[in-house]
């Protein structure tokens, strides 16, 4: 390297460390007089900032002091106000505690004046009743004078007075008594009977049945009378087998082309003719062939047992009983009371209560069915010990019918209270259908014995002298003995006779209680 050029770097370094310390103490010191520029524009600043915030507390603080006395101010004047008001009302009530403190000096002034008024006349009422004591004992001295002269005017003691009376005031009210229930009645009877007799005769003209007799014998035609030689069969075997299978008697007597068939079961009659019947048109007779034809008449029996029941329930209207009161239904084609078919008279009875429902507003389809279902004991009276009445009201309740059809059941002969109007119902038609002319037969040993006991009833009674039971038991004719029975009592005593019939006798219909009292006078010209 030329030597130029070293020292030309000796220079340059020698020239750096002399020029670099001036250079820098240069570059401080301007730096410093730019810092001390900025400071004082800064500390200027600050001043003017400090000052405008003094100048804004000031104005705040004056603002606020004002707001502060105004506030002062105004509660000022609002206490000023409150107490003028709690000044006036105190006035107010000082007012009323003087007015209220001078009414009670008026009462009390008045009340006094009332005590002293209350006083006078405790004193007059005290002195009355002194002066009524008096009076009261001077009055019971002149009765007991009046009634020893009473007594001894009449010859009677009080005791015997009052008894008199007793019994005078006694009769009177019967005779009032009897008078009161025989317009009661009348009236009673009169709007009851045109409303009964309107239902009845309504009910009964729009209900057409049959009424026909049921007989125990049936009687089976014969193509010839030869044929009745078959029937009997070799020394009686066949006849015997038939009855023997059936249990009904064969009458082969000398009605031509005929043969009887007798037994008071409907139902082993009926299965006996359509056996016969059968084995007539078969032409086989003998016991193999018989007993046969006798398996299918049962069976058929059956059948027409079900369909009659059905037909019965479809007839009437009357839907959901159970198969085995239906089935019974059917039986009832085969029993008879007093003649009259049990069915027929069923399904009659259960239109009747319908049309009575219709006529008073009960559900006519409950009255149908209780109606219907009333004589469901006599089904099976024959085969179980007791009456129709509590025999059916097993069967309904073991067949969960209603109570209100239970007790229909149970209360349509009287036997128990009805429950409800559908048993009143199925009572009315039940006798409606049997008093009918020609629905029943009566025998005439019922009929006598009911004529007699009707008469003893009557008799039984005090005052009765004669009885006549007239028109067939409808109505039974009492003379009464007139010195024992007056008029008044004649009423009561039509009254008590009839309850008593109503209560020991079983009759279709009603009976007429004719009570009569007759005075005759007897004297003799000489």
């Amino acid at each position: 390297m030329p030597i130029e050029i070293i020292y030309a770097l000796i220079s340059f370094v020698v020239a750096l460390i002399i020029v670099g310390p001036i250079a820098f103490k240069l570059g401080v010191s301007y730096r410093m007089k730019i810092s001390e520029a900025k400071i004082g524009t800064a500390e200027e600043k600050a001043r003017q900032i400090i000052e405008e915030a003094i100048k804004t507390a000031e104005k705040e603080k004056r603002e606020a002091t004002l707001e502060i006395k105004e506030e002062a101010l105004k509660s000022r004047n609002e206490i000023e106000k409150e107490q003028k008001e709690a000044d006036k009302e105190y006035k107010e009530k000082q007012n009323d505690l003087k007015a209220h403190e001078r009414r009670l000096v008026q009462k009390e002034e008045s009340l006094e004046r009332k005590n002293d008024a209350i006083e006078r006349k405790e004193t007059a009422f005290v002195q009355r009743e002194e002066k009524i004591t008096r009076m009261s004992q001077e009055v019971e001295e002149v009765h007991r004078q009046q009634v020893h002269e009473l007594e001894r005017i009449s010859g009677l003691t009080s005791e015997q007075a009052k008894e008199y009376l007793l019994k005078t005031v006694e009769n009177e009210v019967k005779h009032e008594t009897a008078i009161l229930i025989k317009e009661l009645d009348a009236r009673a009877r009169e709007e009851a009977n045109k409303k009964a007799k309107d239902y009845v005769v309504t009910a009964i003209q729009k209900c057409a049945a049959d009424h026909v007799s049921e007989t125990t014998i049936s009687v089976v035609q014969l193509p010839s009378d030869e044929m009745k030689g078959r029937i009997i069969g070799r020394e009686g075997r066949n006849i015997r087998t038939l009855e023997t299978l059936t249990g009904i008697d064969l009458i082969i007597d000398d009605t031509p082309e005929a043969v009887i068939l007798s037994g008071f079961d409907a139902i082993r009659r009926e299965v006996a003719r359509i056996a016969l019947e059968k084995l007539i048109v078969d032409g086989r007779i003998h016991p193999a062939r018989i007993e046969e034809m006798v398996e299918k008449a049962q069976k058929e029996v059956e059948q027409m047992i079900r369909e009659e029941g059905e037909a019965a329930t479809f007839d009437v209207g009357v839907h959901g009983i159970h198969p085995e009161l239906v089935r019974l239904l059917g039986k009832m084609k085969f029993r008879t009371s007093y003649g009259q078919n049990a069915l027929k008279h069923s399904i009659e009875v259960a239109h009747i209560c319908g049309l009575l429902a219709a006529e008073v507003g009960v559900d006519i389809k409950t009255a149908k069915r209780a109606g219907l279902l009333h004589d469901i004991g006599k089904a099976v009276d024959h085969e179980i010990e007791g009456s129709h009445i509590q025999i059916g009201v097993d069967l309904c309740r073991k067949y969960k019918e209603s109570a209100i059809i239970i007790n229909a059941v149970e209360s349509h002969h009287g036997d128990v209270e009805p429950e409800s109007l559908i048993a009143v119902l199925v009572q009315a038609a039940d006798t409606i259908s049997a008093a009918r002319p020609g629905a029943r037969r009566e025998t005439l040993e019922t009929y006598t014995n009911r004529l007699k006991k009707l008469e003893e009833i009557a008799e039984s009674f005090k005052g009765v002298d004669k009885t006549f039971a007239i028109q067939a038991g409808r109505e039974i004719r009492i003379m009464v003995v007139p010195d024992q029975v007056n008029d008044s009592e004649m009423i009561l005593l039509a009254r008590d006779i009839s309850k008593r019939i109503e209560d020991e006798l079983e009759y279709p219909g009603q009976i007429k209680v004719n009570v009569i009292r007759e005075s005759r006078a007897t004297d003799f010209a000489k």
